[in-house]
């Protein structure tokens, strides 16, 4: 069977073909988003068996650091290169570092293999949607980007119950062994069903770009991150990386001036549907990602459930999520309309994030569940239909591109937020803790080694009026957290109100680009080819989705024309 396309053959998009390459996505979206959670619900423990729970916010941010950096990288050159090469190499660089991840024997050595998860993680989520993009119309779009969205959705609850369950039955490791046999099930997958052509780069790759965003990107970062801790908008430090950011945007914007082909074209930000979606997947990141890192670790210390339910209270979410993902993602195929669903959705994911304020030790699991469950629907209205918005309003060959800028500046956002709301919410709980344990006796040395190792399984060790001073403690720590989540989710509903509304397109990237064959006339000529088969007596040849035959058959066809009827 042939696994790669010869740079321009193009390729017959039958219904059938495109649903063997979107099983493909699948298997990749849902090896990238498993592990976006399956550590939130093992965090405690592993920062409590490695140490470093002053710093566990870093497992988190390491992996999104990594993925935002890469992603306008994979964007770029798959548009320039091809996606297939690209989609398996993201499986394989993720799958390797899962094991790296498992064998860690320290906290810093762990964060290095989580970042080497995000630089596969990113392709895999970036090349997904690009995939589509290039296979099926915008006005088809919905159906498939919904169900990729519900597997984010999938992931959100399965992860955590996995975490859970695994530190509860098994050990930590077992959240990274996991992705061992998926990870060699999607590349096999993918390896087989994931026929695309190959391209050549007719222009220089921009690879000052490349440096100039990264190190604007880690400057960020670090800005962010020290300036959320006790003192740090004073601290020198703090303002050195800022500097650095500022610098490196600067050096960045002035690169993309003068390449030939640069890696996030300065034009796009002149399109204003681009940055008005654009713009609305930035602060839905900060909110989203910033709740539900830290919502299981809330769940586990402060209502004292095991990892295990810590992980399945956030079914809830999950259930609202894939609804309204799906469901807008048809409605959308159907009416052709988009813009009433991110208005919804920045409405219901706001008062979902006032819900949330009320958090304390005693709140009841069922109103838990419920507020989950709002903020899931209100997520599951925006984040596919945004994409596909962006998809929409540039040209074929910006496909990727487009794609993986929207999806940098969320995850630029996400970034931020589990940065800048992380940094509240531990150095609130390392102050609270601290005070907790040294009233119980403790000299602030011991107090700090306490917090250092303080996991759900060794908070049930320590006398009760401990336990409750550390549960308070959370409690108090993360609740308030979501008030300064409110008014970032309020510029989003403005930014949806403006949004302007253009045509959804009919025609999929690659038949736009004269790469494929599209629709009815794909059908007709993967009939013809099967036909013709039959008749000359190879019908083992006629079922072959990927044959030769096919791409010379489509070759002819398309440049003869369709016949006339």
């Amino acid at each position: 069977m042939s696994t790669a396309l010869k740079a321009g053959e193009p390729l017959l998009l039958t219904q059938k073909r495109i649903w063997i390459i979107f099983s493909a996505l699948i298997a990749g979206m849902m090896l990238s988003s498993l592990d976006q959670t399956i550590v939130s619900t093992a965090m405690p423990t592993i920062v409590g068996k490695l140490g470093g729970v002053e710093h566990q916010t870093w497992i988190t941010t390491a992996y999104l650091l990594a993925t935002t950096i890469v992603m306008p990288i994979y964007g770029k050159l798959g548009d320039i290169l091809g996606r297939r090469n690209l989609f398996l190499a993201a499986i394989a660089i993720f799958t390797l570092a899962s094991i790296g991840c498992a064998f860690a024997t320290d906290f810093w050595g762990f964060v290095i293999f989580r970042a080497m998860q995000g630089l596969g993680g990113g392709g895999l989520m970036i090349l997904s949607q690009a995939i589509i993009a290039d296979i099926v119309p915008a006005n088809e779009r919905g159906k498939y980007m919904g169900p990729l969205g519900a597997i984010f959705g999938l992931s959100a609850v399965a992860g955590p119950l996995l975490g859970g369950y695994f530190v509860d039955h098994l050990t930590w490791e077992w959240a990274f062994y996991i992705n061992i046999p998926i990870g060699i099930a999607a590349f096999i997958v993918a390896f087989f069903a994931l026929t695309l052509p190959s391209k050549k780069a007719t222009q220089k790759i921009d690879f000052m770009g490349v440096v100039f965003l990264s190190i604007a990107t880690t400057c960020l970062i670090f800005f962010t991150d020290f300036g959320g801790k006790a003192g740090g908008w004073t601290s020198l430090t703090t303002w050195s990386w800022g500097a650095g950011m500022i610098a490196a945007v600067a050096l960045f914007i002035a690169t993309e001036a003068r390449a030939e082909d640069p890696i996030i074209p300065l034009s796009l930000f002149k399109n204003p549907i681009f940055l008005n979606s654009t713009a609305i997947g930035f602060v839905l990141g900060m909110g989203m990602f910033a709740a539900i890192a830290f919502v299981p670790t809330f769940l586990q210390m402060s209502t004292g459930t095991s990892a295990a339910v810590s992980g399945l209270l956030m079914l809830p979410m999950m259930v609202g999520l894939i609804g309204t993902s799906i469901w807008s993602g048809i409605r959308m195929t159907k009416t052709g309309k988009y813009k009433a669903f991110p208005i919804a959705g920045s409405l219901v994911t706001m008062i979902a994030m006032l819900w949330l304020t009320t958090l304390s030790a005693e709140t009841p699991i069922w109103v838990i569940c419920a507020q989950l469950f709002v903020f899931g629907a209100g997520i599951g209205l925006i984040m596919q239909i945004v994409v596909i918005v962006v998809q929409n309003s540039v040209p074929p060959a910006q496909l990727g591109t487009a794609t993986s800028t929207n999806n940098y500046f969320r995850e630029v956002g996400s970034a931020l937020g589990v940065a800048v709301f992380g940094a509240m919410f531990t150095t609130r709980l390392a102050e609270s803790l601290t005070q907790v344990f040294t009233e119980a006796g403790a000299s602030p040395e011991d107090a700090g080694n306490s917090m250092s190792s303080l996991d759900p399984q060794a908070l049930h060790q320590l006398p009760q009026s401990i336990q409750d001073g550390i549960i308070n403690a959370y409690a108090d720590s993360l609740a308030p957290v979501f008030w300064y989540l409110v008014p970032f989710m309020a510029v989003a509903l403005v930014l949806a109100i403006f949004m302007k509304v253009i045509p959804l397109s009919d025609t999929s990237g690659m038949v736009a680009r004269g790469e494929a064959v599209g629709g009815a006339e794909a059908e007709r000529l993967e009939a013809e080819r099967t036909a013709n088969k039959a008749a000359s007596g190879n019908p083992a040849s006629a079922t072959d989705p990927s044959g030769t035959d096919t791409l010379l058959l489509a070759k002819d066809e398309s440049a003869q024309g369709p016949d006339k009827p």
